[in-house]
This record gives C-alpha cells, structure tokens and sequence, in this order.
C-alpha cells in the first residue's frame, strides 16, 4: 500500500516536474485559504483568504495545462474568473 502510494507521487513528479510543483503550490494555497476560512467562518475575512484561493486556481489551471487535463482545466478557470470578480468586488 505504501510502495504504491509512493510510486504514485514518484510518477506525477517524474511525468511532468513543472506541472508538479504548480500543482503543489496550488494545493499550498487552497489548503491555507480554506483554514483561514474555516477558522474565520463566523466573521469570514475575505480580504485575507480570497488571495489564496486567486493563487490556487491560477497555478492549478497551469498545472492542468500543462498535463492536458481539459475538465480540470474548466474547473480552476471557472474558479479563477470566480476569485479574480472576488477580488475586484472586495479591492476596487
């Protein structure tokens, strides 16, 4: 069980290295933006966790770019043009 979840990490790193760490930093943002959120929840700081979330979905459609993952690639841009209105309701 360990050996394959290794071998799995091992491979997405190995298939494509850029894509690797774009998504890792993704998964770094989105992680850090949704505690922040759940630990803001009962007086939410948009200010704070929106930020995060921009960067997430940016660097994982990136990622997904770069693997040719066409559904994912709906998916973190519809998240990107989500944040980035976000992101201008809340600053401008």
């Amino acid at each position: 069980m360990i050996d394959s979840i290794k071998a799995f990490w091992i491979d997405s790193y190995q298939s494509h290295k850029l894509a690797f760490y774009f998504e890792m930093i993704s998964a770094i943002a989105v992680i850090n933006g949704s505690m922040i959120l759940t630990y803001t929840v009962l007086d939410p700081r948009p200010d704070i966790f929106l930020p995060f979330y921009f960067v997430a979905s940016t660097t994982g459609f990136v990622g997904a770019y770069y693997r040719k993952s066409a559904w994912v690639m709906v998916l973190t841009f519809w998240f990107t043009i989500m944040n980035t209105i976000g992101l201008w309701r809340l600053f401008l």
